[in-house]
């Protein structure tokens, strides 16, 4: 008999197994139940990952990935409007600091709405949205509608991110769970280094409309996409009686089909918690690391936004070309994408505590390193230097969103996980004014010193988080 996982996601009850035909265990007055049951916790997190739950984490996957690739357009274009329309790093950060609020807003409200009312609706909606108001930036005549614009694409950008890794999360076994989550989450930077090629190519040929043009409309294709074949999620279903029959027919599609009278249960779940809302996430002594989180979230968010508006504007302003500046950026997304799946069979391994603390220090190390590097003789060392900075920043969070996961059980996994990611929205929010301030006051310097004091702080927070994922437990 295998215990039950601290995620609380399985409870392997007894030598009968996964036969879902198995009676139900509820006795009354010394009889079973008439109907079989099946425990969806146990199926999911104890049953072979099937290609139908793969399937799913990939969709998730090409969410994030648009996530990241529109919101990261607006970084390459930047330098190019501040040059076309003769505006300031400083008039820029209103309209930048806009869509970082509407990802905050979007975070927040898509992790409620999703547990409420499902995470395929949240995901389908976040992607659309984000997506037409991404096409419409190339009508914009001015930064007011560029802010204007860039907080609705907001809203759907912020949203999908909780949404999607929620869906990866309740798709994906117990042991498979922070690799999975990780490899959702590091499409945000894989999104970006796309974005950094595909503007490398766009801009120079077509110019910065085409650029959210073409961009707006592969997501809004990739919605419709998603419309037909994303399910919504068992353990989702399994907490609303009325939806048993489409559960059914999902669980049948990874391969276990199951009686039509089949009562579903997720006992692992409903012996943890029971009460729903933004509440519990400072009960059953969740309140330390709630709040540990929410400080994580806020100042790796600073750090990663920073390099995520900035960096190709802070390179140009040191006198480098506009493709070199982007060059920066994308190197800091490509070392991203490293240092997150790095970072995740890590924790699978030794657990989360020590890597997360790791890769925090070592990024304030080599923020703090690279301000000695001199741009105009050392370009391609400052490049790879932002690449290293990338692997460890994105490495951290990354691979937070499971830890996440392992804190918060499945009735408030969303909000817990939307929560933390709209408190660091704040982060996002405070490096579009900080940027151009710290860039202007400092320039290069200035820059890589909030940097280096931002993955400080992280270190901190994370070494205050109590329930870090153990070894072997994914």
């Amino acid at each position: 008999m295998n215990e039950p996982s601290p995620m609380g996601h399985a409870l392997h009850i007894a030598a009968t197994g996964l036969d879902p035909t198995r009676l139900s265990a509820g006795m009354s007055g010394g009889r079973e139940s008439a109907h079989p049951s099946l425990d969806i916790g146990e199926l999911l997190d104890n049953s072979p990952w099937s290609a139908m739950q793969k399937m799913v984490v990939f969709i998730a996957a090409l969410s994030i990935i648009m996530d990241g690739f529109d919101g990261q357009l607006i970084g390459f274009a930047v330098p190019v409007l501040i040059k076309e329309w003769g505006v300031t790093r400083g008039d820029f950060a209103p309209a930048l600091a806009a869509g970082l609020i509407g990802m905050g807003i979007g975070s927040a409200f898509a992790g409620l709405l999703a547990d409420r009312f499902g995470r395929r609706g949240a995901v389908i909606v976040s992607v659309m949205v984000f997506g037409l108001a991404t096409f419409c930036i190339g009508f914009a005549a001015n930064l007011w509608q560029i802010g204007t614009l860039r907080f609705i694409a907001g809203l759907g950008i912020g949203g999908a991110l909780p949404s999607s890794t929620t869906v990866a999360a309740e798709f994906t076994p117990a042991r498979r769970r922070t690799l999975a989550i990780t490899a959702t989450i590091v499409c945000v930077p894989l999104g970006g280094m796309l974005a950094g090629l595909f503007a490398g190519l766009v801009l120079p040929n077509l110019g910065w409309r085409a650029l959210f043009f073409l961009g707006g409309a592969l997501a809004v294709l990739l919605s419709f996409i998603l419309l037909f074949i994303l399910p919504e999620t068992p353990r989702f279903l399994v907490r609303r009686p009325a939806r048993w029959a489409e559960l059914s027919r999902l669980v049948g599609r990874m391969t276990r089909p199951v009686a039509a009278d089949t009562v579903f249960t997720d006992l692992g779940e409903q012996r943890i918690e029971k009460r729903e809302g933004f509440f519990a996430l400072f009960e059953q002594g969740r309140t330390r690391d709630t709040i540990a989180l929410w400080c994580a979230f806020f100042l790796n968010l600073l750090a990663v936004y920073s390099a995520f508006t900035w960096l190709p504007t802070m390179l140009a302003s040191e006198g480098l070309d506009v493709a070199i500046a982007g060059a920066g950026l994308t190197a800091y997304n490509f070392g991203g994408v490293l240092g997150a799946l790095i970072c995740a069979m890590t924790i699978t391994r030794f657990g989360s505590r020590w890597p997360l603390l790791l890769c925090s220090l070592l990024g304030a190390a080599t923020a703090f390193y690279l301000t000695r590097v001199n741009i105009a003789l050392q370009t391609s060392i400052l490049i790879i230097g932002f690449g290293v900075q990338g692997f460890f920043a994105n490495a951290v969070q990354s691979t937070m969103y499971a830890v996440c996961a392992y804190v918060y059980p499945t009735t408030v996994r969303a909000t817990g996980t939307a929560s933390a990611l709209a408190f660091g929205r704040l982060g996002a929010i405070l490096s579009a004014f900080a940027g151009a301030t710290v860039i202007t006051a400092g320039g290069k310097d200035g820059y890589l010193l909030m940097l280096g004091v931002a993955m400080t702080g992280l270190a901190l927070s994370l070494a205050v988080v109590r329930r870090h994922i153990p070894a072997h437990e994914t």
